[in-house]
């Protein structure tokens, strides 16, 4: 994911920005699986090792989720059964089911979002604007991954002196939780003393300092911000038109396919394809040059 992380950070924004709102906006069938099928593309191609270990947890989510709605919500006019003189209906099954692909693929969505945006982009893009909310977002995000790391090195540590967390009885185990987090806690202390120390020694808030920034806005990224522009305003127009509207209640509304749906499901497609196309484009490149070569 080098050949679409290398764009300028406002074009990675705005595309992430609009591609989660659109999933969270619109519930029709043909945008949520082409934005599940998409977001599940991209997710394999920024970490497919870590995409495959999240769908270990990603799938009871998927099915609970699509299960639950039907069970607290009886709305609908085709009953298959009738559970304590609750019906249970198939557009409430169905919306379940709509609702678990848009939260699984929003969370796809964000987990790309954090690989290509990486801190050193979001400090760019809001620095200027507010340099302290940026700066705590991105310490913010920081510190899951750093204790999540920490927290396997003090539990290795711990083995060696018999303070395994995973083996012997129940007390044994809580004991050694609870230094575990004790000596993370202490080593997450001294670190904030050190980040503030660091931050002081190289001028951070005196208002005449300085930043450097690797960042230029070119040719390349304003094209693409106008094409993003431009797939945006056509699928926000036809919200408008009310072209890509889907109802679940009372009962199913119609999936079009005329030449106005056809158009709308296109550019939604190429918006949300966007970064697969241009890794599939620059990885055909380079097996040009290589051949040529």
């Amino acid at each position: 994911m080098k050949a679409f992380a290398n764009y300028h950070p406002i074009v990675l924004f705005c595309y992430f920005i609009l591609v989660v709102g659109f999933t969270m906006f619109y519930m029709h069938p043909v945008y949520l699986i082409i934005s599940l099928i998409l977001s599940t593309i991209l997710s394999i191609q920024v970490n497919k090792e870590s995409f495959l270990n999240g769908l270990k947890w990603m799938i009871p989510l998927f099915l609970i989720a699509a299960l639950i709605n039907p069970l607290i919500t009886h709305d609908g006019e085709k009953i298959i059964l009738y559970i304590d003189n609750n019906p249970i209906t198939i557009e409430a099954i169905a919306y379940g089911f709509a609702m678990s692909i848009m939260i699984c693929s929003v969370i796809f969505w964000f987990g790309c979002y954090s690989a290509v945006m990486t801190s050193d982009k979001f400090l760019y893009l809001f620095g200027k604007i507010s340099p302290a909310f940026a700066l705590v977002i991105s310490l913010t995000l920081r510190l899951f991954p750093r204790f999540k790391h920490q927290i396997g090195v003090i539990s290795n540590a711990q083995k060696t002196i018999g303070m395994d967390i995973s083996s012997g009885n129940l007390f044994h185990r809580i004991k050694c939780g609870i230094r575990i987090i004790s000596i993370l806690i202490t080593w997450a202390l001294e670190n904030a003393i050190e980040t503030a120390d660091s931050m002081k020694a190289r001028g951070y808030g005196l208002p005449d300092r300085s930043t450097f920034s690797l960042f230029t806005f070119e040719k390349r990224d304003g094209i693409m911000l106008s094409l993003l522009l431009i797939l945006a305003i056509t699928n926000v127009s036809g919200s408008f038109l009310n072209n890509n509207d889907f109802y679940f209640y009372p009962t199913f509304s119609e999936i079009t396919f005329d030449e106005i749906s056809i158009l709308l499901y296109g550019s939604y497609t190429l918006l949300l394809a966007i970064p697969s196309i241009i890794e599939l484009w620059e990885a055909l490149k380079w097996r040009s040059l290589k051949s040529n070569n």
